[in-house]
């Protein structure tokens, strides 16, 4: 049991939840500068995880038919290899929404209806997520879901109330997720063009001039995060300009990339995106803390 458990985990990208868990800390954190119900706010994690899961293994359910033959050799590998079909995935990702709904009624009944309002939101961009990341949105469905619903919502649950300067600190936080899933389509730039799967990177048609677009997506998690600063005052939060060397590590290392290639390097380069968002919330975290 343990190890089918852990086959799913793996399939639905656990690898990338640190990003979820990472997202809630620093909204958890700063909500509890305002007296926020920490029991609420532990429960809002699961679910949300929950359908963080969902999303990635749906993602690959909708995938797995328009597959190339040049696409990444990691690309849905457990089922081409008869791990697994496609409705045992379709079966837990069921299970996913399932638990997520569960927790969205225990907080309902905790806080209130606008908990249903930000749930419906965020099982409708799960249920969605794969066809607007085929339209180019990908990147859109992911700012919203981990930037002001998730923050938002974690806040509100936290303390029954919805803040301004909240909505800064979670577009500042969700540049640096937009950036993984963005640099993840920069790597899967020539299957998905293969697939006619039009990606953002995809509708750019140019991959060099798509690998410069780090730049504007991680220049705008900035601009955000001064914003932020201005409006609480608390210029700790200028400590994350220290990542900046690291941005430019990662762009020089995905204009090496040649897609189909070793999984290795294709998750080398994936994980240099997943470390600048790890270390931004830590950081962030780390300077709510100072203000606390």
């Amino acid at each position: 049991m343990i190890n089918k458990i852990w086959f799913w985990l793996q399939n639905s990208r656990i690898f990338s939840l640190p990003m979820t868990l990472l997202s809630w800390l620093v909204i958890f954190v700063y909500s509890l500068k305002f007296g926020g119900n920490i029991v609420n706010g532990c429960l809002a994690l699961i679910g949300i995880a929950c359908g963080q899961l969902a999303t990635n293994l749906f993602d690959d359910y909708v995938d797995y038919k328009k597959l190339a033959d040049n696409v990444q050799k990691c690309k849905c590998a457990y089922i081409k290899e008869g791990k697994a079909t496609l409705e045992d995935v379709l079966k837990v990702v069921i299970l996913y929404c399932a638990i997520a709904f569960v927790i969205g009624f225990v907080l309902f009944l905790r806080t209130g209806f606008p908990v249903v309002g930000l749930a419906l939101i965020g099982g409708i961009v799960v249920l969605m997520y794969s066809r607007l990341s085929q339209i180019g949105l990908s990147e859109v469905a992911v700012g919203i879901t981990f930037g002001p619903l998730l923050f938002e919502g974690v806040y509100y649950v936290m303390t029954q109330k919805f803040s301004f300067e909240v909505l800064f600190l979670s577009l500042a936080v969700v540049m640096f997720t937009i950036g993984l899933m963005y640099v993840h389509t920069v790597l899967d730039f020539e299957g998905d063009m293969c697939s006619h799967k039009k990606t953002l990177v995809c509708r750019i048609g140019n991959k060099d001039v798509a690998i410069n677009g780090v730049w504007v997506v991680y220049g705008l998690g900035y601009l955000f995060t001064l914003i932020f600063v201005f409006l609480t005052q608390n210029f700790y939060c200028l400590a994350t300009f220290v990542l900046v060397p690291l941005i430019y590590v990662m762009h020089k290392s995905l204009k090496s990339f040649v897609s189909g290639g070793e999984v290795k390097d294709f998750y080398f380069r994936l994980l240099k995106a997943r470390n600048l968002m790890v270390y931004f919330s830590l950081i962030i975290t780390v300077c709510l803390v100072l203000k606390i």
